[in-house]
């Protein structure tokens, strides 16, 4: 049974891998030293990286570390495709609950997007 902070974890890596805060090739902390900064076990820590490393998010080399996956990219991509379609859908929903068209939606998507200017 996976934990809470397990899973918070694992979320964290997943959303700095996701917004590029680590990049492809980038070293991971060994297991000691990050359960040890999260003060958590070291067990909760190899759970998360072998479940990463499973996703394919991640890879172990024995001896050498852990890395963000290399040749990855569209694994990575797709993720993150998938992680705003799910807040999409949310928002769709909200925004139908509230009775706002889809052309409102859309004009307001636009303006904020632009706004946004990233």
């Amino acid at each position: 049974m996976k934990s809470v902070i397990h899973q918070q974890i694992k979320d964290q890596i997943k959303d700095a891998i996701f917004k590029g805060e680590i990049g492809e090739g980038d070293p991971l902390p060994s297991i000691r030293n990050f359960a040890h900064d999260l003060k958590v076990s070291v067990l909760t820590i190899r759970r998360v990286y072998d479940e990463l490393e499973e996703e394919r998010f991640i890879t172990s080399q024995v001896g050498i570390g852990t890395f963000v996956s290399t040749g990855n990219l569209e694994l990575i991509r797709d993720s993150k495709r998938h992680l705003v379609e799910q807040v999409m859908l949310e928002l769709i929903q909200t925004a139908k609950t509230l009775r706002i068209t889809k052309e409102e939606l859309n004009e307001m998507m636009n303006i904020l997007y632009e706004e946004d200017g990233q």
